[in-house]
């Protein structure tokens, strides 16, 4: 199925609870047939599940991808890494609120597959804490803490976009974010190399 058809289902499954939306409901929204959607699910589980993979799939294969193209600074590799995670979760709102929302209706294989997946996912978040400590850029700061709560920031667009949007636009959420953030994050010492994301914010 194309990917917008799992962002047709999210949006619906949202804003409607994944168990009062029928299968008609769904295949309507996504512009498809019935058939097709059984062809590839067996039902509405299924599909929950795979609309919420949709979303760790795309942080498994962008957030990598923004700290390559990033350079070998450890810092910038993670503030690429976070709006990369924002970027992604921006793309799929109706989603990632599904996923708080919804997964607690899963099969016990199914939560566990997505707890496997969003440990794997926010890897790199720990791996550049790390290395940034390491290089003596950041802090020596609990990177399983500082991981989990960059990576609540970032679902937080969609958390809470319904309040956000009065008086923030993406961009700026993100770049207050990260300044807020990195302030805390990096070595006092280094902040100068460091002023275009830690300026950003009042």
């Amino acid at each position: 199925m194309s990917r917008n058809r799992p962002a047709a289902a999210a949006r619906l499954m949202e804003r409607d609870g994944s168990h009062a939306v029928s299968m008609q409901a769904l295949a309507d929204e996504a512009g498809v047939s019935v058939g097709l959607i059984y062809r590839y699910f067996g039902g509405k589980d299924e599909l929950l599940l795979a609309v919420i993979v949709n979303v760790l799939d795309a942080f498994a294969s962008r957030v990598p991808a923004a700290v390559a193209a990033a350079g070998r600074d450890p810092v910038l590799q993670l503030a690429a890494a976070f709006r990369s995670y924002c970027e992604v979760i921006d793309e799929h709102r109706h989603a990632a609120v599904l996923t708080y929302r919804e997964s607690k209706s899963l099969s016990d294989a199914g939560r566990d597959k997505i707890k496997r997946l969003e440990v794997e996912t926010s890897e790199p978040l720990r791996e550049l804490v790390r290395a940034g400590i390491e290089a003596g850029a950041l802090a020596p700061v609990d990177v399983d803490l500082v991981a989990h709560n960059l990576l609540l920031v970032a679902h937080g667009w969609a958390l809470k976009h319904w309040y956000l949007e009065r008086t923030l636009g993406f961009e700026d959420y993100v770049t207050k974010q990260t300044a807020l953030a990195f302030r805390a994050l990096i070595e006092p010492r280094r902040r100068r190399g460091y002023r275009h994301l830690i300026d950003s914010a009042p």
